[in-house]
């Protein structure tokens, strides 16, 4: 594979590997994950966090009539798996590739033993799961308040900024599965944005072709996901 992803193309390892210095991971491994992977089951142990490189994994709660609605996304900034980190051997949600690509696999017993003997890499840890948990909180509040347009903007933003380039592969089906409402409200909503020349959709492919204005729809939940993500992510490499 002369163009495998580099490990530093994750945000979060670059600097759990500069600040693990001069250990190594020797079972860091690099995994392809397709769109609809599951890679954990709502209450299954946790035997490997996943740092994604160029793909995008979905944290979903699952209700027990099975209905889901996402609660974060996870791209090349972070890692799926924090619920380790916090003390637990599994997690309350399922993770699924919402966007196809690869990601670096790394036994959750190594990480746990870079994590308890380095302080800096405990803290940048530490620092990206208050960004997730505030992506979480932000997303609650977005879906309680925030109307269907402003939720799609939301999530096509957060989902651009975890990829490189301006398109997106997903159904209208799997978007509304993700924000948790009816497809005809998801539909509507792309509909508005295509009328207004924020995004181009043709058969699963989303391309958004006006960034300035798609920001300016969305809610503020956007911005202050961002905020936080960008405060922590540049203090990362600083123990």
């Amino acid at each position: 594979m002369t163009d495998a992803p580099k490990p530093e193309q994750n945000q979060l390892l670059a600097a759990i590997l500069k600040n693990a210095a001069p250990r190594d991971f020797p079972n860091l491994k690099l995994v392809e994950l397709t769109l609809g992977d599951v890679i954990y089951e709502s209450g299954q142990p946790i035997d490997f966090v996943y740092f994604p490189t160029n793909c995008i994994v979905s944290l979903l709660y699952v209700m027990i009539d099975g209905s889901a609605a996402e609660i974060s996304v996870v791209g090349n900034e972070g890692m799926v798996g924090v619920a380790v980190v916090m003390g637990s051997d599994s997690t309350p949600n399922r993770a699924v590739v919402q966007s196809r690509g690869y990601a670096y696999r790394l036994p959750v017993a190594e990480l746990k033993s870079e994590f308890d003997a380095y302080p800096g890499v405990r803290m940048i840890t530490l620092r990206y799961t208050q960004a997730l948990i505030t992506q979480m909180s932000q997303t609650a509040v977005c879906n309680r308040h925030h109307s269907i347009d402003q939720q799609l903007c939301r999530w096509l933003l957060l989902s651009l900024d975890r990829l490189h380039g301006n398109q997106l592969t997903m159904t209208q089906e799997l978007i509304a599965n993700m924000l948790g409402v009816r497809r005809e409200g998801v539909t509507e909503a792309a509909s508005k944005l295509q009328k207004a020349g924020v995004i181009q959709y043709h058969r699963g492919h989303i391309s958004v072709i006006n960034r300035p204005m798609l920001e300016t729809l969305s809610c503020e939940c956007y911005d202050v996901v961002k905020r936080e993500t960008d405060r922590l992510g540049s203090r990362a490499l600083k123990p």
